[in-house]
């Protein structure tokens, strides 16, 4: 692996890196999603899924992360029951609700697909200071929330 760069780079230049990045991580997804037998729709809904924790999503909740329809998420559902990979659960404070919960082998069997990737990003990260990944960090989170403001006027524009 290359070392870090210390040359200065313009902002559309770091944009252009992104994009290079975006569209190899898509390229990954879709990969990746083949490898477990699912899309890449119900492979990003696993990862909310497995993210809630111990809190386990609700259907609804589902469909807010992933920006679907509560009809689409019963379809990613049955898909990620069948493959073995989630299931839905009583809400224990409202029985009339349903959760999701992730299948005890989902979490390894998603880390195994993800772990030639995420080693190497480790190391990647290993090579910052404090201080650089502090920044890296922000950045991720803020480009993140911009990112959830862009989609929300996206979608905002294509109903007009």
């Amino acid at each position: 692996m290359e070392g870090k760069s210390e040359a200065v780079v313009s902002p559309p230049e770091v944009l252009a890196r992104m994009d290079q990045l975006i569209a190899l991580s898509l390229v990954g997804q879709h990969t990746i999603a083949e490898r477990l037998g699912v899309n890449v729709t119900d492979l990003t809904c696993l990862g909310f899924i497995l993210g809630a924790g111990e809190e386990a999503l609700t259907a609804g909740r589902l469909a807010e992360l992933a920006g679907l329809t509560t009809g689409a998420v019963t379809g990613v559902v049955n898909r990620l029951e069948s493959a073995g990979y989630a299931r839905r659960v009583a809400d224990p404070r409202d029985r009339r609700r349903v959760r999701i919960v992730p299948e005890e082998s989902s979490a390894a069997r998603v880390a195994t697909a993800y772990e030639p990737t995420y080693r190497r990003l480790t190391e990647l990260f290993e090579s910052y200071g404090p201080d650089e990944l502090a920044a890296i960090s922000d950045w991720f989170t803020r480009a993140a929330d911009a990112m959830r403001i862009s989609l929300a006027e996206i979608r905002g524009s294509l109903a007009s």
